[in-house]
């Protein structure tokens, strides 16, 4: 999480609570240091946010303190939230984490929103990689090796371009170049035995590659739904 990030979503935080919140129970919250804590309270005081603090009994913020609203109509703000609410499903502990943060941004500029509730059913906390660095991966073109166990049983050991993932109801998938093949390829992450980030990049190529996937074989590995935009009368 950016410090940007972290800053409003202590502030967040501090005008939910019902009492004052100690150093310690917004750092596990937000799972940094107390000692960030204190620091990004003092920027936050700097900057003029009426937050007050006691020794021992912790921060609360001045009632009435105001961010921004979100622009978006009511049915938006409830898409968004159901939304929010099914990554539950994905074992995605990380994604899951961020799309609380951001569901309790949404409830204060939509207070509604709470009512819609989604069943947590699907897969359980995925253990084999780590989810929120193959997406950092993913997003920065850096190439990942992976000890991986095929449907036969075989294992191998290969080097891939992580390109996108696909959250099935059943498993979570990477679509990928692997240069071991010299080919697109999708792998399973309950098939992984072992992986780790590599320092070579393939800066500029993702996205030639990802279109070939989408033409080639995305049409026969996910099925998915197209937005369309209702005319106006």
């Amino acid at each position: 999480m950016s410090k940007s990030a972290r800053l409003f979503e202590i502030i967040q935080l501090l005008r939910a609570a019902k009492a004052p919140l100690r150093a310690q129970q917004i750092a596990d919250m937000l799972e940094v240091s107390k000692r960030t804590i204190y620091r990004d309270i003092a920027t936050l005081q700097a900057m003029q946010t009426p937050i007050y603090g006691e020794a021992g009994i912790g921060y609360v913020m001045r009632k009435g303190y105001d961010l921004p609203p979100l622009n978006l109509d009511v049915e938006e703000a409830e898409a968004i939230a159901v939304g929010l609410s099914l990554i539950a499903r994905t074992g995605d502990v990380s994604l899951w984490r961020a799309a609380g943060r951001a569901a309790r941004k949404l409830n204060e500029a939509a207070p509604g929103t709470q009512r819609l509730i989604s069943s947590s059913w699907g897969l359980d906390e995925i253990q084999t990689i780590n989810l929120s660095t193959l997406r950092a991966a993913i997003r920065d073109e850096q190439k990942v090796t992976l000890n991986y166990q095929d449907a036969a049983g075989q294992t191998s050991h290969r080097t891939i371009w992580p390109l996108a993932l696909i959250y099935y109801v059943d498993a979570v998938t990477i679509v990928a170049w692997c240069e071991l093949r010299r080919a697109l390829r999708h792998f399973r992450l309950d098939r992984v035995q072992g992986w780790s980030l590599q320092d070579d990049r393939f800066t500029g190529q993702s996205d030639a590659l990802l279109a070939d996937w989408e033409a080639t074989e995305k049409p026969d590995t996910v099925l998915t739904k197209e937005f369309h935009q209702t005319p106006a009368r």
